[in-house]
């Protein structure tokens, strides 16, 4: 009687605790495996461990992340901030509208020690990007994962914000992640590359030569 009464909390605590909170690990780096926990009504979908773990070995390929300066747009809770400051970047800047989450990724990143490489604004991505203070700096790789029902008429602006207000160096790349059945031609477009339901289109500074 008792094991059954011990088995029978165990499972309801054990609910009570999925319920309440969400959880993403940190691929590779300082904190490889490092699980972090968000609540669970913070609505969030960071991208997946079998995505992320392809997009970094795809950018480690081209890049050298420790000398890379990094914009995360719709950073959510910052599985992607985390990801590259666990890898030892120094420089990444990461907007997000909510607060909470604003919030929750300062407070990670300070206790995981990488509250100086990582530089959390608040904002609507969009307005951000418009504002002519922001296109001073320029950088190795902007990732931006919008909401999933954000209007395909706002991904397309997404790409034209990034690219005309030339916020790319020179031999950097804008990967953004989006529905695997939606498709963004541009003349920039370097690559597509599908991992289950969700698909990375990646960018180029300069249009691609035929």
């Amino acid at each position: 009687m008792c094991l059954l009464w011990f088995i029978k909390a165990f499972w309801i605590s054990s609910i009570i605790i999925y319920q309440q909170s969400f959880m993403f690990r940190i691929i590779s780096g300082k904190w490889k495996a490092k699980r972090i926990a968000a609540p669970k009504n913070f609505e969030v979908r960071p991208t997946t461990d079998f995505a992320k773990e392809a997009l970094f070995s795809m950018l480690e390929n081209r890049f050298d992340l420790e000398f890379c300066s990094v914009l995360d747009l719709f950073a959510g809770i910052g599985s992607i901030t985390l990801e590259f400051a666990s890898r030892d970047c120094k420089d990444i800047t990461s907007v997000e509208l909510n607060p909470k989450h604003a919030g929750f990724i300062n407070s990670t990143a300070n206790d995981l020690d990488m509250g100086l490489q990582v530089n959390v604004q608040r904002a609507d991505v969009f307005d951000w990007l418009k504002r002519k203070r922001n296109h001073e700096k320029k950088y190795d790789i902007i990732f931006a994962d919008a909401p999933f029902e954000t209007d395909e008429s706002k991904y397309n602006e997404l790409i034209d914000l990034v690219l005309k207000n030339e916020l790319l160096k020179p031999n950097g790349l804008f990967i953004m992640e989006h529905q695997s059945r939606q498709k963004y031609p541009h003349p920039n477009l370097k690559d597509s590359r599908k991992y289950g339901n969700i698909n990375f289109s990646i960018f180029e500074s300069q249009p691609i030569s035929e």
